[in-house]
């Protein structure tokens, strides 16, 4: 519109507040996502080992059910700090092919069609465009993880009584803070890959490919020097020596905790340096 017509007018609408408007870019970005049959499927796919859980802790309650089905109470699995691990270790797995469908999405379409600097030039920082794509998978993962964990822990609360909840705080917690980097890691390592291959197909292949040649790289390094310290590269290695400890199961993990901390924390700092590298309002072509 020309300026000398002077028709134009200021937005006179309601504005959003600084601190949530990058809650703009998951909600977009989650309804482009569902559009997808897949995605749906996996997600109803998500909801089954849940739900099979619920019906252990309840069967634990019900001896009529259990006379009906013909079962021994002693064959169940105990609800106990392993029960809760291995829920965490199922989900995880299908957060892993979920976060290989939906992250690679999230940045590479911004950086090939030079959209970054229409996010930018607005009042919208690095971090919260970051903030933003990251929610995307977290809001997914934590729909299969951590919620359905605490539906699970309350479930059997209510059926025992208060009592063992008090006791087993210290699984919720691990519960809670294991899904937690669990989704963190997953989120970061997928936006890394979708800012550095601008090809969605290329960045999901590479988020497995990546993941088992450094289980294979850790497996060689091992072998030649005699050592676990390949293991530390290896991401579902040092995830499970964490979740062990955090949830105080011994013998789950050849990693030690302390060198799985570190190994996590690294990983997270590569993957923001490289995100860091990427994100910017323009970018010199040499």
């Amino acid at each position: 519109m020309a300026v000398y017509k002077h028709t134009y007018q200021r937005y006179e609408g309601r504005l959003t507040p600084a601190w949530s408007r990058f809650l703009i870019l998951p909600r977009y970005a989650l309804q482009q996502a569902f559009r997808s049959k897949f995605l749906i499927s996996l997600m109803v796919a998500g909801f089954a080992w849940p739900l099979g859980c619920a019906i252990v802790i309840y069967l634990h309650h019900n001896l009529s059910a259990l006379k009906v089905l013909n079962m021994n109470p002693d064959r169940l699995m105990a609800i106990d700090g392993h029960f809760f691990y291995l829920f965490l270790w199922v989900q995880s797995g299908i957060g892993f092919i979920l976060t290989a469908f939906v992250g690679p999405g999230l940045v590479s379409p911004d950086l090939a069609n030079n959209g970054l600097p229409l996010y930018l030039s607005r009042p919208f920082s690095r971090a919260e465009y970051v903030l933003g794509k990251l929610s995307v998978i977290a809001i997914l993962l934590s729909a299969i993880t951590w919620l359905p964990g605490m539906f699970l822990f309350l479930l059997q609360c209510s059926l025992v009584g208060i009592g063992w909840c008090g006791n087993n705080l210290r699984v919720l917690m691990a519960l809670l803070l294991g899904s937690w980097l669990w989704i963190a890691c997953l989120s970061l390592f997928s936006l890394t890959l979708s800012a550095w291959v601008k090809w969605r197909f290329v960045a999901g292949a590479l988020l497995f490919g990546i993941t088992s040649f450094a289980n294979g790289i850790g497996a060689a390094i091992n072998n030649i020097f005699t050592t676990k310290t390949g293991l530390l590269i290896n991401l579902s290695e040092v995830m499970q020596s964490v979740w062990s400890s955090l949830f105080g199961l011994d013998g789950k993990s050849t990693v030690a905790p302390e060198d799985a901390w570190r190994s996590l924390l690294a990983f997270c700092a590569i993957c923001l340096f490289l995100l860091s590298r990427k994100i910017r309002a323009y970018e010199v072509i040499k």
